[in-house]
């Protein structure tokens, strides 16, 4: 496939990030000075800010395909998800990073922001893996130079070695899907059919049939490492103990974002036919990682570890969201919608708390040791105001209380499940409200533990004098996550809006194509009412 000029016109914003990445690699190796590679690494965001919010299109160019990549409502929400995650922790990290090495760390940032957002735009396989890799291989290394010690070290090993294998097992779901479509492209249009459309025409008695749900099965437990979810969570809780807070931030937000755009583009639209298979799994999968994150969470005294429970538990409430979506793929050919928009909406929102979190978290440490246990939070509501207060918003939304964002990311997830369940076959009603009660009953249970840290910081006394040393730039990145999470609580119809839209162009079966090519509408495949609507922008 040849990548035309209008596919690298569309990737601007990605290419600034790789480029000027680059540009700080080599520069950094002849001047040492934190505070210049952090400022040049927040310049290069908002220059990738200005190119991304000039790419104006109006309702009728949304969902524009272009070779390799797809710009529709989910793909753009995210690449400006993309850039807020590295502005964030490139705040957050600013004052922390080792003054010799600052220009990898910065660098590697932005390799990371730059892969969420070719994750998000992603309509292939090979770019698709690509995006996913360019978040991957830089979190070794940040890693890595968070602190060079021993128990970073091991955090950095255990990382290292078990994402290889979750890169192995998505890999092998890849090849399946290839070979299942004969192509790489997730959606095609009616000049060249995509996965979706050759895996449709698959009859269920077919010898190569069961690979579809092999693939399945491989692509969730690929993705399903990033999203940590039950039982390929083991390692989250030891990584996120033994590395820094801003590091573990990223490792709680980035991960996730990529592995959700991942499960929407290949389980949801690429294999509807497997639908009823995948909602059997998520809901299973949903419960286990609930389940476990959240009572596991109960017990734990080091706060990044008790983060780390609570980021496996909203894997699981995020599989809510796909086991409706696919069960309502499967049930009612995709009349029902709900799912998607929870899901989106609910990533959104739990990124925003969660890099709150760690970026209030890193303004209480310093480069030589973080702040480990939830007791050293006594006393905070008096000494540290305004990072207290951010942390008691952040934990409010993460448990869904109302008025803040959390509150309506959580209802919308269970509504979804509900309002399934009430209009389902019957079959499936039982399965989903017992879906919606276990979502219910561990957001109680999560509300102990997060109350829990409000309650130390407010209603203990100080043990030890709290003396931040993550720099006012980290305050700011905790003070606005808080912003953003009441605005979004406050008005969350803006963020639905786009989310309700992307749930619109991803569900497959209520578009149809249009053609760039007036030939090709003349003779119409039978597959075409299948496609998703787009506009392909030329040749390959």
């Amino acid at each position: 496939m040849l990548v035309e000029w209008k596919t690298i016109q569309l990737l601007a914003p990605e290419a600034i990030l790789v480029l000027a990445a680059s540009a700080i690699f080599l520069a950094g190796a002849f001047t040492r000075n934190r505070a210049w590679w952090a400022l040049c690494a927040i310049i290069s965001y908002f220059a990738a800010s200005a190119v991304l919010s000039g790419q104006h299109f109006s309702a009728a160019h949304l969902g524009v395909l272009s070779g390799p990549i797809v710009i529709d409502p989910m793909s753009l929400g995210f690449r400006w998800l993309g850039l807020l995650v590295g502005f964030i922790f490139t705040l957050t990290a600013a004052r922390l990073a080792d003054e010799d090495l600052a220009s990898e760390y910065f660098g590697c940032l932005m390799l990371v922001a730059a892969g969420i957002m070719i994750t998000a735009s992603a309509n292939e396989l090979v770019l698709l893996f690509l995006g996913l890799e360019l978040i991957s291989i830089p979190t070794y290394v940040l890693l890595f130079l968070g602190r060079r010690d021993r128990a970073s070290g091991e955090a950095t090993m255990k990382y290292f070695f078990l994402s290889i294998l979750s890169s192995a097992l998505l890999l092998y779901g890849f090849s399946l899907l290839y070979g299942l479509g004969k192509t790489t492209l997730i959606t095609g249009t009616a000049a060249i059919p995509g996965i979706r459309d050759s895996i449709a025409a698959l009859s269920p008695t077919a010898p190569l049939a069961p690979l579809a749900s092999l693939a399945l099965v491989l692509v969730i437990a690929g993705l399903g490492f990033k999203l940590t979810i039950a039982p390929l969570q083991f390692y989250a809780p030891d990584v996120y103990q033994g590395t820094t807070s801003a590091n573990a931030g990223l490792l709680a937000v980035a991960p996730k974002i990529a592995a959700i755009v991942g499960l929407l583009r290949l389980v949801i639209v690429a294999m509807p036919p497997v639908a009823e298979f995948a909602w059997q799994l998520a809901l299973v999968l949903a419960i286990l990682t609930m389940t476990i994150g959240n009572v596991c969470a109960l017990w734990q005294r080091n706060v990044r570890r008790l983060m780390a429970y609570s980021s496996i538990a909203h894997g699981g409430y995020l599989l809510i969201g796909l086991a409706t979506a696919a069960a309502a793929t499967a049930a009612t050919q995709g009349a029902y919608r709900g799912g998607i928009t929870a899901m989106l909406f609910y990533v959104f929102v739990y990124a925003l708390a969660t890099m709150g979190t760690f970026a209030a978290l890193a303004y209480l440490s310093s480069s030589r040791r973080d702040l480990n246990d939830v007791d050293e939070l006594a006393g905070l509501g008096r000494s540290q105001p305004l990072v207290a207060g951010a942390l008691a918003i952040f934990m409010f939304s993460l448990a869904g209380l109302p008025p803040l964002a959390g509150f309506w990311g959580k209802f919308n997830l269970f509504a979804s499940a509900v309002e399934f369940a009430t209009s389902a076959p019957s079959r499936l009603a039982l399965w989903f409200a017992i879906l919606a009660i276990a979502g219910a009953l561990n957001a109680a249970i999560a509300a102990a533990y997060y109350l829990r840290i409000v309650a130390v910081m407010y209603f203990q006394n100080e043990k030890q004098p709290h003396l931040p040393a993550g720099g006012a730039t980290a305050r700011f990145a905790a003070v606005l996550c808080a912003a953003l999470v009441i605005a979004v609580g406050a008005w969350p119809g803006g963020t639905l809006d786009i989310a309700i839209q992307s749930e619109s162009t991803l569900r497959p079966q209520s578009r149809t194509v249009q053609s760039a090519h007036p030939a090709d509408d003349a003779a119409p495949n039978p597959a075409a009412t299948a496609r998703p609507q787009l506009v392909q922008a030329g040749s390959d």
